[in-house]
């Protein structure tokens, strides 16, 4: 299916029949658990619906749809997926059984107790002083020489040529920005360009304003034009492979103790280590981390890693 769509509507519109059925059966179950306040949108090419955060999402696959509402979600409901193939934060509905309503509610509620305390920035709410500045660039896409392909990704707008990001944008509290994907390989005459985060960001540079007015059309359709022709000429910088994460603090003290233990985790792959190091360092308390390394400790053991009972 071809992922020019921007709505869970269009989504849904590309398929047929019982598929197409399948899926608005699927959304409504979730609109109906849903609280009103939820917005449907496309997140990473799949339908999503957010709530402070995402709230699930789903898709259709060759024999299943697939339903992501999350590690620990899926975590939760372990019991009740048994019947189901399962991996990291997924489950697979298959095409040729019911779609089990009263689970799907469970683990949409189950996720709206959890996100509903999450404070996020709603720039909709916040920064009504931008929609001059975002319907601006929404009249000036349009003028491109270029053809653009506007994408959903990361809850916003992107817009994409040949696959590649070329152009975002947003308002923040102090300014309107434009996020110029490949910017690092831009000319910039204007000498407007600035990363926002030194060290980190390695591609993407920003173009920000205070008011409408400082946004010059022709200025900004240039450094559209030639931010095509960097993906054109091939300029990307490639992702670096990130080092193996090394355990830290009470689980470095844990295998440090107990020599047994420590040669067991040093078998697991590295990415079954990563799964284990994340786990801990993601408990906030003293006592969480000891009580999950206990947790761990006899899985690592047998050679289990933390996520293989979800695999079928």
């Amino acid at each position: 299916m071809e992922t020019t769509f921007t709505t869970i509507d269009e989504y849904i519109a590309g398929y047929d029949g019982e598929r197409r059925q399948r899926l608005e059966e699927l959304r409504e179950i979730i609109r109906t658990a849903a609280p009103k306040e939820a917005k449907e949108t496309i997140n990473y090419r799949m339908p999503t619906f957010r709530y402070n955060g995402n709230l699930i999402h789903f898709a259709m696959f060759k024999h299943h749809i697939g339903v992501y509402p999350g590690v620990e979600a899926v975590d939760k409901f372990a019991q009740e997926l048994k019947d189901y193939k399962t991996s990291k934060g997924a489950v697979q509905l298959p095409l040729d059984k019911p779609i089990p309503q009263k689970l799907i509610t469970d683990m949409v509620l189950y996720n709206v107790e959890m996100l509903q305390d999450k404070k996020n920035p709603s720039w909709e709410t916040k920064n009504p002083q931008w929609e001059a500045c975002e319907e601006f660039m929404a009249q000036l896409i349009l003028k491109t020489t270029s053809p653009l392909k506007k994408e959903i990704k990361w809850g916003a707008n992107v817009y994409t040529f040949s696959g590649k990001n070329v152009i975002g944008w947003g308002g923040f509290k102090d300014f309107f920005s434009l996020w110029f994907y490949n910017g690092v390989f831009l000319t910039d005459p204007l000498e407007v360009l600035i990363n926002a985060s030194e060290g980190k960001t390695k591609s993407l540079r920003q173009w920000r304003f205070t008011d409408v007015k400082q946004m010059d059309e022709q200025q900004i359709l240039n450094y559209i034009e030639e931010s095509v022709q960097t993906i054109r000429d091939g300029k990307e910088i490639k992702p670096e492979k990130a080092s193996p994460k090394k355990a830290e603090g009470l689980l470095k003290e844990a295998l440090d103790s107990d020599v047994q233990f420590a040669d067991a985790f040093q078998k697991l792959t590295p990415g079954k280590q990563k799964d284990y190091i994340e786990h801990i360092a993601e408990a906030k308390q003293e006592k969480t981390k000891l009580a999950r390394i206990d947790k761990i400790k006899p899985m690592i053991l047998e050679g289990k890693g933390l996520h293989d009972k979800y695999k079928r």
